[in-house]
Protein backbone atom coordinates (compact mmCIF):
# COMPACT_ATOMS: atom_id res chain seq x y z
CA UNK A 1 0.00 0.00 0.00
CA UNK A 2 1.18 3.29 -0.51
CA UNK A 3 1.22 5.52 1.95
CA UNK A 4 2.28 9.59 2.42
CA UNK A 5 5.02 10.38 5.00
CA UNK A 6 2.62 12.46 7.66
CA UNK A 7 6.22 14.65 8.20
CA UNK A 8 6.60 15.64 5.11
CA UNK A 9 3.01 16.26 4.45
CA UNK A 10 2.51 18.73 7.59
CA UNK A 11 5.86 20.38 6.47
CA UNK A 12 5.40 23.84 6.08
CA UNK A 13 6.55 25.32 2.20
CA UNK A 14 9.45 28.08 2.91
CA UNK A 15 8.69 31.48 1.73
CA UNK A 16 10.39 32.23 -1.19
CA UNK A 17 12.92 34.87 -1.48
CA UNK A 18 11.00 36.65 -4.58
CA UNK A 19 8.02 36.85 -1.80
CA UNK A 20 10.10 38.17 0.75
CA UNK A 21 11.62 40.59 -0.77
CA UNK A 22 7.95 42.08 -2.11
CA UNK A 23 6.77 41.70 1.29
CA UNK A 24 9.96 43.78 1.91
CA UNK A 25 9.45 46.27 0.08
CA UNK A 26 5.60 46.71 0.58
CA UNK A 27 5.93 47.08 4.27
CA UNK A 28 8.63 50.00 3.83
CA UNK A 29 6.50 51.61 1.39
CA UNK A 30 3.84 51.30 4.09
CA UNK A 31 6.16 53.00 6.43
CA UNK A 32 7.08 56.03 4.37
CA UNK A 33 3.22 56.99 5.35
CA UNK A 34 3.67 57.33 9.26
CA UNK A 35 4.90 61.31 8.49
CA UNK A 36 1.83 62.32 7.83
CA UNK A 37 0.86 63.53 11.09
CA UNK A 38 3.76 66.13 10.93
CA UNK A 39 1.51 68.15 8.90
CA UNK A 40 0.12 69.23 12.08
CA UNK A 41 3.23 68.32 14.64
CA UNK A 42 4.95 71.11 12.48
CA UNK A 43 1.96 73.71 12.58
CA UNK A 44 3.62 75.88 15.54
CA UNK A 45 7.27 76.59 13.65
CA UNK A 46 5.77 76.65 10.17
CA UNK A 47 2.71 79.35 11.26
CA UNK A 48 4.38 81.26 13.81
CA UNK A 49 7.17 83.51 12.58
CA UNK A 50 8.68 84.52 15.69
CA UNK A 51 8.77 80.60 17.14
CA UNK A 52 12.65 80.88 17.25
CA UNK A 53 12.22 83.66 19.88
CA UNK A 54 8.68 82.27 21.71
CA UNK A 55 8.45 79.45 24.51
CA UNK A 56 7.83 76.77 22.34
CA UNK A 57 6.58 73.93 22.76
CA UNK A 58 9.48 71.90 20.95
CA UNK A 59 8.20 68.06 21.63
CA UNK A 60 6.12 68.40 18.55
CA UNK A 61 8.61 69.49 16.35
CA UNK A 62 11.32 66.85 17.79
CA UNK A 63 8.72 63.38 17.30
CA UNK A 64 7.84 64.89 13.95
CA UNK A 65 11.72 64.93 13.21
CA UNK A 66 11.70 61.57 14.11
CA UNK A 67 8.90 60.55 11.99
CA UNK A 68 10.73 62.01 8.94
CA UNK A 69 13.89 60.17 9.45
CA UNK A 70 12.18 56.75 9.90
CA UNK A 71 10.40 57.85 6.30
CA UNK A 72 13.81 58.86 4.41
CA UNK A 73 15.35 55.30 5.55
CA UNK A 74 12.12 54.07 4.60
CA UNK A 75 12.82 55.48 1.01
CA UNK A 76 16.25 53.98 0.99
CA UNK A 77 14.89 50.64 1.69
CA UNK A 78 12.39 50.66 -0.63
CA UNK A 79 14.79 51.31 -3.30
CA UNK A 80 17.35 48.35 -2.01
CA UNK A 81 14.36 45.72 -1.30
CA UNK A 82 13.16 46.39 -5.16
CA UNK A 83 16.48 46.60 -6.83
CA UNK A 84 17.26 42.63 -7.29
CA UNK A 85 14.45 42.18 -9.38
CA UNK A 86 13.66 45.63 -11.41
CA UNK A 87 16.91 45.37 -12.62
CA UNK A 88 16.28 42.52 -14.52
CA UNK A 89 13.83 44.98 -16.54
CA UNK A 90 16.16 47.95 -17.35
CA UNK A 91 19.05 47.95 -15.06
CA UNK A 92 19.82 51.77 -15.86
CA UNK A 93 15.90 52.69 -15.23
CA UNK A 94 16.47 50.67 -11.64
CA UNK A 95 19.72 52.13 -10.50
CA UNK A 96 17.79 55.79 -11.37
CA UNK A 97 15.54 54.81 -9.31
CA UNK A 98 17.50 53.54 -6.31
CA UNK A 99 19.47 57.05 -6.27
CA UNK A 100 16.79 59.42 -6.82
CA UNK A 101 15.30 57.47 -4.15
CA UNK A 102 18.71 57.95 -1.96
CA UNK A 103 18.64 61.74 -3.14
CA UNK A 104 14.36 61.62 -1.56
CA UNK A 105 15.85 60.41 1.83
CA UNK A 106 18.80 63.37 1.91
CA UNK A 107 16.75 65.86 1.11
CA UNK A 108 14.31 64.80 4.11
CA UNK A 109 17.57 64.41 6.42
CA UNK A 110 18.27 68.91 5.55
CA UNK A 111 14.80 69.47 6.25
CA UNK A 112 14.41 68.13 9.51
CA UNK A 113 18.28 69.44 10.28
CA UNK A 114 16.89 72.73 9.70
CA UNK A 115 14.10 72.02 11.82
CA UNK A 116 15.76 70.77 14.94
CA UNK A 117 18.55 73.67 14.32
CA UNK A 118 15.62 76.09 14.89
CA UNK A 119 14.52 74.45 18.24
CA UNK A 120 18.38 74.42 19.52
CA UNK A 121 18.41 77.84 18.60
CA UNK A 122 15.57 78.51 20.69
CA UNK A 123 16.57 76.46 23.61
CA UNK A 124 19.69 78.47 23.63
CA UNK A 125 17.99 81.41 24.16
CA UNK A 126 19.28 83.29 20.79
CA UNK A 127 15.91 85.85 21.37
CA UNK A 128 15.14 88.28 18.65
CA UNK A 129 18.49 88.46 17.34
CA UNK A 130 18.17 85.20 15.85
CA UNK A 131 15.04 85.78 14.00
CA UNK A 132 16.35 86.32 10.13
CA UNK A 133 18.15 82.62 11.02
CA UNK A 134 14.82 81.10 12.14
CA UNK A 135 13.46 82.35 9.06
CA UNK A 136 16.56 81.19 7.09
CA UNK A 137 16.17 78.09 7.89
CA UNK A 138 12.65 77.57 7.50
CA UNK A 139 12.59 78.73 4.32
CA UNK A 140 15.32 76.11 3.62
CA UNK A 141 13.03 73.61 5.45
CA UNK A 142 10.06 74.49 2.78
CA UNK A 143 12.13 74.01 -0.48
CA UNK A 144 13.52 70.76 0.79
CA UNK A 145 10.26 69.62 1.31
CA UNK A 146 8.73 71.43 -2.20
CA UNK A 147 11.80 69.51 -4.31
CA UNK A 148 12.31 66.72 -1.80
CA UNK A 149 8.90 65.83 -1.47
CA UNK A 150 7.33 66.88 -4.22
CA UNK A 151 9.83 66.50 -7.95
CA UNK A 152 11.78 63.92 -6.39
CA UNK A 153 9.31 61.51 -5.95
CA UNK A 154 7.16 62.38 -9.09
CA UNK A 155 10.78 61.62 -10.90
CA UNK A 156 10.84 57.96 -8.59
CA UNK A 157 6.47 57.52 -9.71
CA UNK A 158 7.55 57.68 -13.53
CA UNK A 159 10.96 55.67 -13.14
CA UNK A 160 9.11 52.31 -10.91
CA UNK A 161 6.13 53.24 -12.87
CA UNK A 162 7.81 52.38 -15.85
CA UNK A 163 9.68 49.69 -14.50
CA UNK A 164 6.51 47.63 -13.05
CA UNK A 165 4.07 48.89 -16.48
CA UNK A 166 6.84 47.10 -18.64
CA UNK A 167 7.28 44.59 -16.47
CA UNK A 168 3.92 43.54 -15.32
CA UNK A 169 5.04 42.47 -11.83
CA UNK A 170 2.17 44.46 -10.54
CA UNK A 171 -1.05 45.63 -11.91
CA UNK A 172 -1.10 48.43 -14.78
CA UNK A 173 -3.27 50.34 -13.13
CA UNK A 174 -1.56 51.02 -10.08
CA UNK A 175 1.36 52.75 -11.65
CA UNK A 176 -1.13 54.62 -14.01
CA UNK A 177 -1.98 56.83 -11.04
CA UNK A 178 1.42 57.72 -10.47
CA UNK A 179 1.72 58.52 -14.39
CA UNK A 180 -0.88 61.10 -14.22
CA UNK A 181 0.11 62.25 -10.43
CA UNK A 182 4.24 62.85 -11.57
CA UNK A 183 3.18 65.62 -14.19
CA UNK A 184 0.70 67.80 -11.82
CA UNK A 185 3.75 67.62 -9.28
CA UNK A 186 6.40 68.59 -11.42
CA UNK A 187 3.77 71.79 -13.07
CA UNK A 188 3.54 72.30 -9.40
CA UNK A 189 6.89 72.29 -8.30
CA UNK A 190 7.90 74.72 -11.65
CA UNK A 191 5.09 76.71 -10.89
CA UNK A 192 6.14 77.52 -7.78
CA UNK A 193 10.06 77.80 -8.62
CA UNK A 194 8.73 80.97 -10.47
CA UNK A 195 6.78 82.63 -8.40
CA UNK A 196 3.22 81.82 -10.04
CA UNK A 197 1.84 80.50 -7.08
CA UNK A 198 2.66 78.97 -3.44
CA UNK A 199 3.94 75.03 -2.30
CA UNK A 200 0.63 75.02 -1.57
CA UNK A 201 -1.92 74.82 -4.65
CA UNK A 202 -4.41 73.08 -6.66
CA UNK A 203 -2.01 71.22 -8.87
CA UNK A 204 0.03 69.71 -6.03
CA UNK A 205 -2.48 68.64 -4.09
CA UNK A 206 -4.41 66.43 -6.66
CA UNK A 207 -0.69 65.20 -7.61
CA UNK A 208 0.70 64.27 -4.40
CA UNK A 209 -2.82 62.28 -3.42
CA UNK A 210 -2.56 60.32 -6.77
CA UNK A 211 1.06 59.68 -5.91
CA UNK A 212 0.40 58.81 -2.38
CA UNK A 213 -2.18 56.32 -3.83
CA UNK A 214 0.42 54.77 -6.17
CA UNK A 215 2.75 54.23 -3.46
CA UNK A 216 -0.11 53.15 -1.01
CA UNK A 217 -2.05 50.69 -3.28
CA UNK A 218 1.89 49.24 -4.07
CA UNK A 219 2.79 48.76 -0.79
CA UNK A 220 -0.47 47.05 -0.06
CA UNK A 221 -0.48 44.68 -2.85
CA UNK A 222 3.49 43.58 -2.35
CA UNK A 223 1.90 42.82 1.06
CA UNK A 224 -1.12 40.96 0.11
CA UNK A 225 -0.11 39.64 -3.20
CA UNK A 226 3.70 39.80 -4.03
CA UNK A 227 4.81 40.01 -7.21
CA UNK A 228 2.66 38.62 -10.38
CA UNK A 229 4.40 36.22 -12.17
CA UNK A 230 6.59 38.03 -15.23
CA UNK A 231 9.40 36.76 -17.59
CA UNK A 232 11.93 39.17 -15.39
CA UNK A 233 11.37 36.75 -12.39
CA UNK A 234 12.14 33.23 -14.43
CA UNK A 235 14.33 31.46 -12.49
CA UNK A 236 14.33 33.32 -9.38
CA UNK A 237 11.87 31.94 -7.68
CA UNK A 238 12.21 28.52 -6.25
CA UNK A 239 11.15 25.30 -7.83
CA UNK A 240 8.51 23.43 -5.90
CA UNK A 241 9.05 19.69 -4.32
CA UNK A 242 6.54 17.70 -3.85
CA UNK A 243 6.36 16.09 -0.40
CA UNK A 244 8.12 13.18 0.01
CA UNK A 245 6.41 9.59 -0.52
CA UNK A 246 6.48 6.38 1.21
CA UNK A 247 6.09 2.82 -0.23
CA UNK A 248 5.34 0.13 2.48
CA UNK A 249 3.76 -3.42 2.41
CA UNK A 250 0.23 -4.56 2.33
Amino acid sequence: MTSIDPLAATKRVPMGSLRKTALAAGVLYLITFISIPTLALYGPVRTDPNYIAGPGPDTAIIFGGVLEIIVALACIGTGVALYPVIKRQNEGLALGFVSVRVLEAATIFAGVVALLAIVTLRQAGAGADALITGQALLSLHTWTTVLGQGFLPALNALLLGSLMYKSRLVPRILPMLGFIGAPLLVASVAGTLFGLWGPVSILSGIGALLLALWEFSLGIWLVAKGFRPSPITTGMAPAVTTPARSDAPA
